[in-house]
């Protein structure tokens, strides 16, 4: 390996483990139309404590679909040093005998900070879950693909002077990606989910992971009516 490669990793790899997991979590069932304003938190361990907060808009669609924002970032750091946000969107796509197949797509933004170098990175997610809902409880399986496209580097001078052949700048073709499986549940009661998700993370190409590749999040869905 060569000595760029090595200096690419070092610096791309925590970034990418960092808040791959959390997407928006409903209970489909319990969700009504006149409920057009969600707002969500979330808290729990991906590769580190991380902890977050967003607002989902319900659209007026044939189908039900979220429109979406999210913040988080992990505890412990500076809010501005390491965090991720999120814009897109979650569909209900199908429903039969209270089972519900839905999906989402995500833009993202994320920014990482260490002694080494400032990454900023842009990417996207895509997520399928698939599970039955009743009114007041639910459980379903999810699986998803978190992609890093384009990232830039700044590096710190104390490392420029340890590898002064390196360049600050955008890099690409893409960085790398994770996927992740998992399980996802919840209880809902006067307008309010109490939520809980875990699984696991591997890299795309299914020949290493995070190391601990388990992620865990407790959340909770607020729903006003319009």
């Amino acid at each position: 390996m060569t000595l760029s490669k090595k200096i690419f990793l070092l610096l791309i790899l925590p970034a990418l483990f960092i808040n791959a997991a959390h997407s928006q979590t409903i209970n489909w069932a319990s969700l009504g139309k006149e409920q057009r304003h969600i707002a969500h938190a979330h808290a729990g361990f991906d590769y580190a404590f991380v902890y977050g907060v967003g607002y989902s808009r319900q659209l007026l669609s044939p189908i039900p679909i979220l429109a979406t924002i999210d913040f988080s970032t992990p505890v412990g750091n500076k809010v501005l040093d390491d965090f991720k946000t999120k814009i897109g969107g979650v569909a209900d796509l199908c429903e039969f005998n209270n089972f519900h197949l839905s999906a989402s797509v995500y833009g993202i933004y994320r920014r990482y900070e260490n002694p080494m170098a400032v990454l900023q990175n842009f990417g996207s997610e895509f997520k399928g879950v698939f599970g039955f809902y009743q009114s007041k409880w639910f459980v379903a399986a999810e699986f998803g693909f978190d992609k890093a496209i384009v990232t830039h580097f700044e590096h710190s001078d104390a490392f420029k002077e340890n590898y002064p052949e390196v360049k600050n700048g955008w890099y690409q073709p893409a960085t790398g990606g994770n996927f992740s499986y998992g399980v996802q549940t919840g209880l809902s009661f006067d307008g309010v989910d109490a939520l809980f998700r875990i699984g696991k993370v591997v890299t795309q190409d299914f020949k290493s992971s995070p190391t601990i590749p388990f992620y865990a999040e407790f959340g909770t869905n607020i729903k006003i009516n319009r």
